[in-house]
């Protein structure tokens, strides 16, 4: 049976979900069910929260798990009542921080993901607006970008461009490699002047077929000897002209990101 993991917040619960999900990948051959319950800002939601949890072991026998990122300490001891095993994601840091900063923490909901810089928040609306405009080559003017992605269709170069939008304010754009770029055998010359800025994508192509195949089932764009066929020619293009390169098989778009942003020595911290 899985074991049942509840990520509970006074907030969205994307900071417990973040933190959870990270130590949770740490135990291989573990099943998890994780539920996320957020805005838990009241005494009677965390009741409900409770009654929620306990229930779950009824169903699996197995004592749940509990992620909590509620600051209020009256809510958490409501939270305690469950029997879960509870993690408060604050608790290490809380304390040691205090004594070194001669200073108590405030107790405010929602300051992890609250708008208080209205510069960066328009940079990470910008940046999202021109990784949308600047899509599979839509607008090939990439005189502004910091980012270009290239690979061929269905690698995961828009959700990467995106992420790197909204997450660090980062304007990326991507370009798909065409049968003709390929065959060519060169960059095309639109992205020529930009080099320094490209950064290539590759994908295993079993994968690459599934994802096509969803895409335009049948078709001779998602037939498996067409995908090894694209990511050959792909894989010549980066090597001859040294363009760094990931597989995204495997990695996380959170790596795919950090991966790229530190290969092109590009320094911004994650909103």
């Amino acid at each position: 049976m899985p074991r049942s993991v509840f990520y509970v917040s006074d907030g969205t619960g994307i900071t417990a979900e973040t933190i959870g999900h990270s130590v949770l990948t740490q135990f291989e051959g573990v099943e998890f069910d994780t539920v996320r319950i957020p805005f838990v800002d009241s005494p009677q939601k965390a009741h409900a929260a409770v009654a929620r949890i306990r229930n779950s072991f009824q169903g699996t026998g197995a004592r749940a798990i509990l992620v909590n990122s509620v600051v209020d300490p009256e809510i958490s001891e409501i939270l305690v009542s469950s029997g879960a095993l509870m993690l408060d994601i604050f608790a290490p840091f809380i304390a040691p921080l205090e004594a070194e900063l001669g200073m108590k923490r405030a107790r405010t909901v929602g300051r992890a993901h609250g708008l208080t810089n209205f510069s960066e928040y328009e940079a990470r609306i910008d940046a999202t607006n021109y990784a949308l405009t600047h899509d599979d080559g839509i607008d090939v003017n990439y005189a502004d970008a910091e980012v270009i992605l290239i690979g061929v269709s269905r690698v995961g170069k828009t959700p990467t461009c995106l992420y790197i939008a909204l997450h660090y304010g980062v304007k990326a754009a991507n370009y798909p490699l065409t049968e003709d770029d390929l065959e060519r055998f060169e960059i095309p010359p639109r992205l020529k002047p930009y080099k320094p800025r490209l950064f290539g994508l590759d994908i295993d192509a079993n994968r690459l077929a599934q994802v096509r195949e969803a895409r335009k089932p049948g078709s001779r764009y998602a037939k498996i000897e067409q995908c090894r066929h694209e990511l050959v020619l792909a894989d010549r293009l980066f090597k001859r002209e040294n363009i760094p390169v990931q597989n995204t098989t495997h990695t996380s778009i959170e790596e795919i990101a950090s991966k790229i942003l530190s290969s092109l020595g590009i320094e911004k911290h994650m909103f």
